[in-house]
């Protein structure tokens, strides 16, 4: 019979490309109530990803990633926090 005490080791691979990246919250971030979604442009496109917040972040509000957890799932912080957040509107195609 196999050994069942043993816990399998799970790894999470955190995403270095979305640290830095801009995004736009389209399912409202609760805070301490809970995670919502972010829309991040990387990769050549864009991936929604699942943010935490430490605080509030309504829908349409642009937001910075400040970490990878793996999984998808992001921590971010409201533009309002960033005082060298670029302009342009993160979840538009590139210009050449």
């Amino acid at each position: 019979m196999p050994d069942r005490s043993r816990r399998a080791t799970v790894w999470f691979v955190v995403d270095p490309e979305v640290i830095g990246k801009a995004g736009r919250v389209i399912v409202r971030v609760r805070g301490a109530d809970g995670p919502g979604e972010v829309l991040v442009r990387v990769r050549g496109g864009t991936e929604t990803l699942i943010a935490f917040s430490e605080v509030v972040i309504e829908r349409d509000a642009e937001v910075l990633v400040t970490h990878s957890h793996g999984q998808r799932t992001v921590d971010v912080v409201p533009r309002s926090w960033v005082s060298n957040f670029s302009e342009a509107d993160p979840t538009s195609p590139p210009t050449s």
